[in-house]
């Protein structure tokens, strides 16, 4: 099947480059031009495991095409739109001047019969008034939200663990969903559920999965800050109620919290649509989920104070992390990151180190010190943080060694990955979050 893909920021890239993977012919369509020239080049222009494989093997087959002219999507069967909504600024609400433009610009191209997939995350109630506007076309709107982690974002892609599609009642949704079907063959040989829906229902499933998994991780970190203040081990705490099959021990993790470019977004774009709704009501505790997570940023630097005697003040504090999680280059809104800016603001020399986001933690915030090497990094460091749980700081960082270069035995393990046993009969004084001192 002719399929184009509207928007090549992480989202549309992955999925033209994963549909192209399964056979589709597909044209990526983005108005960024140097973006277009890599991809184009198959190299994708971001770190995500398994994506630049898939990328050069797709242009090399003459399969994955991209193009920055919107006129390339004309002839595609479906056309899938995955552009950005962040944050407004100044706001919670999420800023949908992307997504108008990109159906703004679409609709000249579509044809009767074909299918328009929305994937962007939006406000419940967006589809429906971008159904209107496709609808003089002939063509069909379908709201096929994405479930993709960065770091899996491609198994997520090809082998998903569930698909959704809202659609318009009657025989035309009935056929839309029928050729997303087609689309997503390979998922759908494999028995992965295919939810047909209406639109608001679709909305609502990407919205309500993020706020669900954001109020699990901040659940844990109430309870971890509840731990500190009774002696109690929150990491003990998490495999005991996570043995429960209807919790599970999945995103209780307790640490420095979530970050990137979907879940803190997400979870206050919500509550600024369920406000308009006249329902704020209903999600007021994601305002406490949100409170919550920025809260163990605080308590990292905290940690990291008392790790320095009290002062950060011409102290050099190693950061193991700039990523907002591992496998990903992504520095939005992360935790890493905002937790070195801090400390540097107290007068730390801080360097920063990280397997894949240094460059683009370097462009974000370019007054921090940057060393690709990880040894060199925590070379004459006067306490280390753990703030990205990268295999190699978790399993690979022996401690025996990391005590031979730094200045300071004090170890902050900001996401409760290490071995505190490890680190303590190696000498160090070991802070976890929510776990108690020896």
């Amino acid at each position: 099947m002719r399929l184009s893909v509207i928007g090549c920021g992480y989202l549309g890239a992955v999925h033209a480059a994963a549909m192209a993977s399964i056979g589709h012919e597909v044209v990526g369509i983005d108005v960024d031009q140097a973006k277009i020239d890599r991809l184009a080049r198959g190299e994708a222009p971001f770190f995500e495991p398994g994506l630049n494989e898939i990328l050069a093997e797709g242009v090399a087959s003459g399969r994955l095409t991209f193009s920055t002219d919107m006129a390339a999507a004309r002839g595609a069967a479906v056309h899938f739109v995955g552009v950005g909504t962040p944050q407004q600024q100044g706001s919670y609400s999420a800023d949908l001047t992307y997504v108008d433009a990109a159906f703004a610009s679409l609709v000249h191209q579509l044809r009767p019969g074909d299918i328009v997939a929305g994937k962007s995350t939006v406000p419940v109630g967006t589809a429906a008034r971008l159904a209107e506007l496709v609808a003089p076309t002939g063509a069909t709107l379908v709201w096929n939200p994405e479930f993709l982690r960065e770091g899996w974002a491609v198994q997520d892609t090809i082998d998903p663990d569930r698909l959704v599609a809202g659609v318009p009642a009657g025989a035309e949704g009935e056929r839309a969903a029928d050729i997303l079907r087609e689309v997503y063959h390979t998922a759908i040989a494999k028995k992965t559920p295919f939810i047909v829906t209406d639109y608001a229902t679709a909305e609502l499933v990407k919205v309500a999965a993020n706020a669900f998994l954001a109020t699990k991780i901040s659940f844990i970190n109430a309870m971890a800050e509840i731990a500190e203040v009774t002696g109690a081990d929150v990491t003990q705490l998490a495999d005991a109620i996570g043995h429960d099959g209807r919790i599970g021990r999945r995103f209780l993790g307790a640490g420095i919290g979530f970050g990137g470019g979907c879940l803190p977004k997400d979870i206050r774009a919500f509550s600024a649509r369920a406000e308009e709704l006249g329902k704020s009501e209903s999600v007021a505790f994601l305002r406490e989920v949100d409170a919550i997570n920025l809260r163990r940023r605080d308590r990292a630097v905290e940690l990291t104070l008392e790790a320095l005697g009290g002062s950060a003040f011409e102290k050099r504090v190693a950061i193991l992390g700039a990523a907002f999680k591992p496998h990903s280059d992504d520095i939005r809104d992360s935790p890493a990151l905002d937790v070195a800016v801090r400390l540097h603001g107290l007068g730390a020399s801080v360097v920063v180190t990280d397997p894949e986001a240094i460059e683009n933690a370097r462009l974000a915030q370019p007054q921090l010190e940057y060393i690709a090497d990880r040894d060199e990094a925590l070379r004459d460091a006067d306490a280390v943080v753990v703030v990205t749980e990268w295999e190699e700081y978790r399993h690979q960082l022996n401690p025996a060694h990391a005590a031979e270069l730094v200045k300071g035995r004090a170890v902050v393990d900001g996401r409760n990955c290490l071995d505190a046993q490890a680190w303590r009969d190696a000498g160090w004084a070991y802070y976890g979050l929510g776990r108690p001192r020896v």
